[in-house]
């Protein structure tokens, strides 16, 4: 596992989850159509958005809760040079609504799977984001042979203890905060899915996970862009499902499988994010073929607010260089 610290000059869930100019997004993602689709899965449908050509990147959203949508448009910077394959998954976002009790694991790494399929990927190159991280290594785990690379942005816990160490931490550190979200939470409002209170839950949620609070507005207009009363409730209930596969199962580990996945992987993390640099580094050197980057002035979500550095990282991984703009 090699690591790299990089600075930036110029610059998850508790209760159930740059002042300077940033880049201006390529002008060829701009002009890029994005094409929708739906791949056939178990029980339903999955909501698919491709956009940009090259490289092929199947993306994996974060949550569990949420859909891809949150990642737009930032993370489209890459199909300037990459072919960005987005998929909502099961029961989330626009793919087909199904029981929370028929999500598990293993639908979703099955559904994983049929994405790669239809888009006739041997070997596929995963990028996972938070969660979406979760499910790549699962997978690698399982399917060592059909990843060729991984990039893992800003990586959500690998194991139990982990979720429980970063969890007790984060709620030492909200402090009064704390007592604001569980009185939200405690509203008939937010019980019922209410975007608004959902809205103010994850805007005190989120609020120490970004390195620039003018980045934090970004970020929520984002995630209100796919709140519906619908697709929260549904999130929900799909999250609590997963849970207890994952977090919430005193047995959950997967850092010692990980040490047989040789997969190239690339790690991207900040040294803002609310998951502490250490679990990123406990991760990256779990895997065998890892490299780590840690961007100063970042937090949880790199991509939007360190899109330069996060780009470079991806190209350097990648081998490509960048075309001159």
């Amino acid at each position: 596992m090699r690591s790299a610290h990089v600075p930036l000059v110029l610059v998850w869930t508790l209760v159930g989850w740059s002042a300077l100019a940033l880049p201006a997004v390529p002008q060829d993602s701009k002009n890029a159509r994005p094409r929708e689709s739906r791949v056939p899965a178990r029980n339903g449908e999955l909501a698919v958005r491709e956009i940009g050509s090259g490289t092929a990147i199947l993306v994996l959203h974060g949550g569990p809760d949420f859909d891809h949508r949150y990642l737009l448009p930032d993370l489209d910077r890459l199909s300037d040079g990459y072919r960005l394959v987005y998929y909502d998954q099961r029961g989330r976002g626009d793919s087909t609504r199904v029981r929370p009790e028929d999500v598990t694991l293993a639908s979703e790494l099955a559904d994983l799977d049929a994405v790669r399929q239809a888009f006739h990927l041997d070997r596929v190159l995963l990028l996972g984001h938070s969660w979406g991280t979760v499910l790549a290594l699962e997978y690698a785990v399982r399917h060592p042979e059909r990843v060729s690379r991984m990039i893992l942005l800003n990586p959500a816990p690998a194991s139990t203890a982990q979720y429980r160490r970063v969890r007790r931490e984060r709620l030492e550190a909200l402090g009064s905060e704390l007592d604001r979200m569980k009185a939200i939470a405690a509203t008939e409002a937010f019980r019922r899915g209410d975007p608004e209170a959902v809205a103010a839950y994850y805007r005190i949620h989120f609020k120490p996970a970004l390195a620039r609070p003018e980045d934090l507005e970004r970020v929520m207009t984002s995630f209100r862009a796919s709140f519906t009363p619908e697709r929260i409730l549904a999130g929900r209930a799909i999250e609590d499902q997963l849970m207890k596969e994952t977090w919430a199962s005193d047995g959950y580990d997967l850092l010692p499988r990980l040490r047989k996945v040789a997969v190239p992987t690339l790690v991207i993390t900040g040294d803002h994010d609310f998951f502490p640099v250490s679990m990123a580094e406990e991760i990256s050197r779990a895997l065998p073929s890892s490299h780590l980057v840690t961007l100063e002035g970042c937090g949880h979500f790199t991509y939007l607010e360190c899109p330069a550095e996060v780009r470079r990282s991806i190209d350097d991984f990648l081998g490509r260089r960048p075309a001159t703009r």
